[in-house]
């Protein structure tokens, strides 16, 4: 058995993926570790990431699979799961063997390798719908939006990526607090994007770090305390009391994306004194 030791991000699993198939190892003598396990009588091959030979597995799966089944692979990919470098490789080596059908390699789900992938493209998709539609952005007083997320899956460069799209011409910052990144978006125009955004991960005793948190404790403009205030107004006089039905409204909106809602602060009141969240 050849395990081949890769850190957690796509550079890493494709760069394993990569060099799996440039060794001529077989599926079934080849497994791909997230961690430190033990294997007995393995041989441990240590990658180190590539992002020269992640491309060129990039290219090859949208080649071979067509972009929607390589953005499902991605979304995969950011599911905090210890097995998900695995089970990704096994599905990709059986779409390649022919195992699947081109463009619909995550269908075969008898198989347990491309079952767990899906889930795990499925658990994601979910959440990035969810936050799609829940995050929340906040002006701050130098006119930069800023957003706060703690999401289960890694998917802070997707919504930059949809949201950068949506917003080119704004300064925003969205941070995911639980793994400490902040995705940062410099305002362009909308006929030249080609500065893009960037994902920063940076260390607690950094210079970085205290300006990042500066700007999440930065107050509010004026403009933005107005708007929320309204807002959670209006949340309460949409709302029918007698209507309530608070296991529906957590089927709809699970409690965990609410910490960073508006319309959930505990300090916002509605303009008859009343709590905002009291929805």
């Amino acid at each position: 058995m050849f395990v081949y030791q890769c850190e957690d991000s796509l550079e890493g699993i494709f760069t394993a993926i990569y060099n799996v198939y440039e060794d001529r190892h077989t599926p079934e003598e080849t497994r791909l570790s997230l961690g430190d396990e033990l294997l007995l009588f393995a041989e441990y091959v240590p990658v180190t990431p590539d992002l020269e030979k992640a491309e060129k597995v990039i290219r090859t799966l949208k080649r071979q699979f067509g972009e929607e089944d390589y953005y499902r692979i991605c979304l995969a990919l950011a599911a905090p799961d210890a097995e998900k470098a695995q089970a990704v490789y096994q599905t990709i080596a059986a779409g390649l063997a022919g195992k699947c059908r081109p463009e619909h390699m995550l269908d075969n789900l008898a198989d347990q390798y491309v079952h767990h992938t899906f889930s795990l493209w499925r658990g994601a998709r979910r959440e990035y719908d969810h936050l799609r539609g829940f995050l929340r952005f906040e002006e701050l007083g130098e006119g930069i939006l800023y957003a706060r997320i703690s999401p289960k899956n890694h998917l802070l460069t997707f919504l930059m990526s949809h949201f950068a799209d949506r917003f080119p011409a704004e300064n925003f910052v969205i941070q995911d607090v639980g793994r400490k990144l902040w995705g940062i978006h410099p305002a362009v125009s909308a006929e030249n994007r080609e500065n893009g955004w960037y994902v920063a991960q940076l260390g607690e005793d950094s210079e970085a770090f205290y300006a990042m948190e500066r700007l999440s404790n930065m107050e509010r403009s004026e403009k933005e305390r107005a708007c929320q205030q309204l807002f959670g107004y209006f949340c309460q006089k949409i709302a029918i009391r007698e209507r309530r039905n608070l296991e529906l409204q957590r089927n709809m909106l699970p409690l965990r994306f609410r910490e960073y809602m508006t319309e959930f602060q505990k300090n916002l009141s509605g303009m008859d004194g009343k709590p905002a969240s009291d929805i």
